[in-house]
């Protein structure tokens, strides 16, 4: 047995420990600085906080006068002269044409000098009138008293008839003495009754008559006859006068001749030969489907913007005057009419137009439009305490365009303002302060 044998377990950790020490050393010393681990991305967030939006609703349409006036004349007179263009502004009243009035003018005369021959046959009826009245009367009362004294003739006559004939019976008087007074009696009788045939027929004539000249009667009615000539010769004489009125064209509106189809000497004839479109304001007529009408209300506030030249746009501000139903029966295709004041002219009918109707105002937590990371807009991304991404799904209740009001997030939560171009992974850590 080797002396030194005894000695080794004593003397293996001993060795083995220095030669520890002395490997690790030598690792150290070969060994690079160990580098620090990347820093969490940047992310733009923002805190989901209550507030109240006015969301709006874009709907595409066009523009359309506020008034489109067709000017005709019913009128075969010739134009002496028209004062307008197209293209040119008018004002209400402004004169655009003249129709010539020479035999207007002469049947107006002929008319008036018609209705004054009326007045002047009214006027001899009315004293023909009451003479042939007073006559009638008098032929009446000279009737009737005739008839009196033939009754009185008839009278005496009979009684001297009667004492005729006592004395013929006692033998004083002659049989012809008798006879000459009966044959008065019989003259008597007749006269008697020719003066009630007299007396009828003058009844007759003052009845047809009248009494007076405004009474019912013959000679009334050849007054109202004459009377109502000359009304109708007066009424003619007006209707002349508006045709008259009629040959003055004047514009209706205030607007724009946009179409001009009458020149010096010609007939109007049944053409139309003016067109006048007002558009300050103006209509603006925008279709949309039922998810793009709901909700506008009558007043809301509409902007309204097209497209001009060198790539600029217009913009004016309108109001909505109607939200009218289905265009077509049947389609899906809804329209609002926005009222829009256009006191420089600058929209034109037949401009295509995008119209932004203001919506009721929305109350709830709002995010940024741009938080949400998928089209349907359902989703959004926050940063939670330990500063990790999370997705939550929300629902999206109204936008104005740069705010979103959701539900499914609270109050104070960050969120990710630029979710969809960050790209960034539920779980992973993220830095939101510079």
């Amino acid at each position: 047995m080797n002396p030194l044998s005894a000695f080794l377990p004593l003397l293996r950790p001993a060795v083995f420990t220095t030669l520890s020490f002395v490997g690790i050393a030598s690792a150290a010393g070969c060994s690079k600085p160990v580098e620090p681990p990347p820093a969490a991305p940047y992310a733009e967030t923002a805190i989901a906080q209550s507030t109240t939006i006015t969301p709006s609703s874009s709907i595409s349409g066009i523009a359309a006068p506020y008034k489109n006036v067709a000017i005709q004349s019913s009128l075969t007179e010739p134009t002496d002269a028209v004062y307008v263009r197209q293209g040119d502004h008018v004002h209400q009243g402004q004169l655009l044409a003249q129709l010539d009035t020479a035999d207007l003018r002469a049947e107006l005369e002929s008319d008036l000098a018609t209705a004054q021959n009326y007045a002047a046959a009214t006027e001899h009826n009315v004293y023909s009138g009451g003479m042939s009245i007073a006559q009638g009367n008098q032929a009446l009362n000279a009737a009737q008293a005739s008839l009196k004294q033939a009754q009185a003739n008839l009278f005496r006559d009979q009684q001297i008839l009667a004492r005729a004939n006592a004395l013929l019976k006692q033998g004083y008087i002659s049989v012809q003495q008798e006879q000459i007074d009966a044959a008065s009696v019989r003259d008597d009788v007749g006269v008697v009754h020719q003066d009630q045939a007299n007396i009828v027929s003058d009844q007759a004539t003052v009845q047809a008559n009248g009494t007076n000249v405004t009474a019912p009667g013959l000679q009334s009615s050849s007054i109202a006859e004459s009377q109502a000539e000359e009304r109708m010769a007066l009424s003619n004489a007006g209707q002349v006068r508006v045709q008259i009125a009629k040959t003055t064209i004047v514009s209706p509106i205030n607007g724009i001749v946009v179409n001009r189809n009458l020149n010096p000497g010609e007939y109007p004839g049944t053409r139309q030969i003016f067109t006048i479109q007002q558009t300050d304001p103006m209509y603006v007529y925008l279709r949309g489907s039922s998810s793009q009408i709901a909700g506008i209300k009558r007043g809301a506030i509409a902007t309204i913007t097209a497209a001009a030249a060198a790539g600029h746009t217009i913009t004016a501000k309108g109001t909505v005057s109607g939200v009218l139903d289905q265009i077509v029966p049947g389609s899906t295709q809804f329209q609002v009419v926005v009222t829009l004041q256009n006191p420089h002219h600058i929209f034109r009918s037949g401009m295509p137009v995008q119209g932004y109707v203001a919506l009721p105002a929305v109350h709830g937590v709002g995010v940024p439009s741009t938080a949400f990371t998928d089209e349907n807009r359902d989703m959004i991304q926050i940063v939670q305490p330990n500063s990790t991404v999370k997705s939550v799904h929300v629902t999206e209740v109204a936008s104005d365009g740069s705010t979103a009001i959701v539900s499914g997030v609270d109050q104070g939560t960050r969120v990710i303002s630029n979710s969809e171009s960050a790209n960034l992974g539920d779980g992973e850590k993220v830095s939101y302060e510079r």
